[in-house]
């Protein structure tokens, strides 16, 4: 798989890869997608943390899609949460989607 940039937008993907570890933090107005280890602060307009990936920080963003693991709180607008996610901490959301998870330890705050 190739990441390239949309030429007309002016936007790629950031991608952390399977076996890759970042220690610090990561802003974008785009996509992030965790398949590696991430501990810092994660800020983008959508983050994606896949099955294997793994993130120990904080993460805003507008829409998130957890697959895979989270360790901190989360702030964003849309949360989607899936069946092999994991969380601990507090996840701050406008809209929730849950699918088929009984591995969640966080609370939930609903945001105005």
């Amino acid at each position: 798989m190739f990441a390239f940039t949309n030429s007309a937008n002016k936007q790629s993907p950031t991608i952390i890869g399977a076996s890759c570890r970042l220690n610090g933090d990561i802003k974008t107005d785009h996509t992030v997608q965790i398949h590696g280890d991430v501990l810092g602060k994660i800020q983008a307009d959508v983050v994606i943390i896949g099955k294997g990936g793994s993130v120990n920080g904080r993460v805003v963003a507008n829409i998130v899609f957890l697959h895979g693991n989270m360790e901190g709180p989360i702030e964003c607008d849309i949360a989607n949460i899936f069946s092999n996610a994991t969380m601990v901490g507090n996840l701050y959301y406008s809209r929730l989607n849950i699918v088929s998870n009984d591995r969640l330890e966080c609370k939930l705050i609903h945001k105005d």
